[in-house]
């Protein structure tokens, strides 16, 4: 397989649904995406509640997010991020702020990082293996 870099990035609309729909499990990750998008993207959570508040995380690095009900957001983009202290609320928005972190400019600092990595074994040396600029540190 051949990957080559796309030129520009493009939004999309997803709405969650349960298999074979799109996977909220994928959204967080996907919100991120849209972030570098040209346009804008709705992104419609039907499967769980309060998913979406990491958006308020987001927002905070520079990302152009409206929080148009609990369930939907509207990302408008593309955005600059930027670095931020950030705290992991869950496993899920947890990597979408280590990949948001990852495109921002500055250094990215997440607390409760035990909530990413009960999902992602040695997240930080896999990531440093992919040529990512990241440690673990002590608090």
């Amino acid at each position: 397989m051949r990957i080559l870099p796309s030129k520009k990035i493009l939004s999309y609309d997803i709405t969650t649904h349960e298999y074979p729909g799109f996977a909220t499990d994928l959204q967080s990750a996907f919100t991120v995406l849209m972030t570098q998008a040209h346009g804008s993207s709705l992104i419609h959570e039907t499967i769980y509640d309060r998913r979406l508040l990491f958006c308020d995380s987001l927002t905070q690095m520079g990302a152009n997010i409206i929080m148009a009900d609990p369930h939907r957001v509207v990302v408008n983009g593309p955005t600059k991020m930027h670095s931020r202290k950030l705290v992991s609320p869950d496993l899920r928005a947890g990597m979408a702020l280590v990949m948001a972190a990852l495109i921002a400019q500055g250094q990215t600092e997440i607390d409760n990082i035990y909530q990413i990595e009960r999902g992602y074994e040695n997240l930080a040396e896999r990531l440093k293996g992919l040529g990512a600029d990241i440690k673990r540190i002590k608090e």
